[in-house]
């Protein structure tokens, strides 16, 4: 068969390989989204207002200590989890804002969790448990791990920074306590009329 035949039959023979594909059509978007809400409606502990003292360990070795909020709450219907954590310092001072994504890919079945803060932004594994979730962040050769415990109004969270090869060394902890319910995000939504 010459190069030419070839040429003429590519279009015939590549429509044929994407036939059976393209007759699935795409996913039902309904059972996608049945899909995420189950699975973030797992996590549904997370949800309302809360606030405790934390610390964290700076470069030089230094504890600071001050008050850490978070509130989560569910949005597009169940579907994701919005967060929004502030550590305050002396003063009521803000000196941290972090806001963060939890969302579920039915096609890959795991969480994953997208995080702003301090003039970064990355998306990072979230594994939820029972009581709580990890989620780590790739840090050259180290990795940084936040591991949760959330139960009975408690929501108690470390953070370790982990060498390659070594101990695990605590830099963070904050120890809350549920305040209330929540109608954030999806409260106050904008009505069509």
């Amino acid at each position: 068969m010459s190069l030419r035949s070839v040429l003429r039959c590519l279009p015939v023979l590549l429509l044929a390989g994407f036939t059976p594909a393209l007759a699935q059509g795409p996913p039902d978007p309904n059972a996608l989204i049945a899909a995420q809400r189950a699975a973030m409606g797992k996590l549904s502990f997370m949800d309302g207002v809360w606030r405790g003292p934390s610390w964290i360990a700076t470069a030089s070795g230094e504890r600071r200590t001050g008050t850490q909020t978070e509130r989560v709450g569910p949005f597009l219907d169940g579907a994701v989890k919005l967060i929004e954590g502030r550590g305050y310092g002396k003063g009521d001072s803000v000196m941290f804002n972090a806001f963060g994504i939890v969302s579920f890919d039915p096609s890959q079945n795991k969480h994953s969790f997208r995080s702003y803060a301090m003039g970064r932004a990355g998306d990072f594994s979230f594994v939820p448990s029972d009581t709580g979730f990890v989620w780590e962040i790739p840090a050259g050769p180290m990795t940084i791990r936040y591991t949760a415990t959330i139960r009975n109004g408690k929501w108690r969270e470390i953070g370790e920074r982990i060498p390659p090869g070594g101990d695990p060394v605590q830099f963070f902890q904050m120890n809350l306590v549920r305040v209330s319910d929540t109608s954030w995000p999806a409260g106050g939504a904008i009505r069509p009329r």
